[in-house]
């Protein structure tokens, strides 16, 4: 009796189960259709058009794997792949080293600390162009006021935008410091999240300030620093709108990127076939890192 009754009482609770999935169903729609429209719609359908030669007017012709043979085998490919590599290389220690710095000052008690904090994240929310913009004008080779104070103290003053070797440091230049709010905020939550005990203790047993810093502080926050790494990386073989607007990819092609490519190739020689094939191998790359980074933080982050 007891067990017939433990089965009754089961499925009467069926009924419940399957209506809280359907309200949980209902109320994921707002964000589930859009994402499915959108995103999933669309990345199905580039790896189709991936698989053919389309210029976007006439119809599509099968060529199968033919695009991705073309790219893999283009030195254009590796050229702006290695200009993406460049980037990433320039802009990732550049962006951690100064957002640390900024969590650490701002992680102290200063008078001002919430207006300083908020002052440095302003750029994080502004957008793209109007930075781009801003920074083209700061480094302009003829009157931009980067190159007048580097003038008046006697420096080079470089073409910056204009000259091949310039182009692309400075497209780094103007991303890092767009990007140092963004690193600083996430590193200034794992900062605080150190227990203030740790320090203490470290005091007592004569650690001065730089082995605090290197023996308590960094192996604690490389959770933050995984967290920052990754997406940074992620963002980084993604970076388009600077390029676009300060550059262009130029001068001679010297600061073309990826993604700079794939918009190329869809609208400027109308071969949206290797864009997509393109998009689908930027994707296997940052993929393969992705997965390359997850397995290998159990050697270096320590979580509480």
């Amino acid at each position: 009796m007891k067990a017939n009754a433990t089965v009754t009482r089961r499925r009467t609770k069926r009924p419940g189960g399957w209506k809280r999935l359907g309200w949980v169903l209902f109320f994921l729609l707002p964000s589930a259709i859009p994402l499915f429209v959108f995103t999933l719609v669309p990345m199905v359908s580039s790896l189709w058009v991936s698989l053919h030669k389309w210029n976007l007017i006439s119809p599509m012709e099968w060529v199968g794997l033919g695009n991705y043979t073309n790219l893999l085998t283009d030195e254009n490919t590796r050229r702006v792949f290695l200009h993406t590599l460049i980037y990433v290389a320039g802009y990732l220690p550049i962006v951690y080293a100064g957002g640390l710095g900024l969590a650490l000052a701002l992680n102290q008690k200063l008078k001002g600390r919430s207006f300083l904090r908020a002052t440095y994240f302003l750029p994080v929310v502004t957008s793209w162009v109007v930075v781009a913009l801003v920074w083209k004008w700061l480094l302009n080779p003829t009157n931009g006021l980067v190159n007048q104070v580097l003038g008046a103290v006697g420096l080079p003053q470089p073409g910056w935008w204009t000259d091949p070797h310039w182009a692309l440091p400075a497209v780094i230049l103007s991303s890092a410091w767009k990007d140092l709010g963004f690193v600083m905020v996430i590193l200034l939550a794992g900062l605080q999240a150190i227990p203030s005990d740790l320090y203490e203790a470290a005091k007592v047993d004569g650690s001065s300030a730089w082995q605090r810093f290197w023996r308590v502080t960094l192996p604690l926050l490389s959770p933050s620093t995984f967290f920052v790494v990754v997406i940074s990386l992620i963002n980084g073989f993604q970076v388009f709108d600077q390029v676009y607007v300060m550059t262009g990819g130029g001068p001679q092609g010297s600061s073309q990127v990826v993604v700079g490519q794939i918009y190329d190739l869809t609208f400027r020689y109308g071969r949206a076939g290797e864009a997509s094939a393109l998009s689908w191998i930027l994707f296997a790359v940052i993929l393969l890192i992705t997965v390359f980074q997850i397995r290998g933080q159990r050697r270096w982050v320590h979580y509480a």
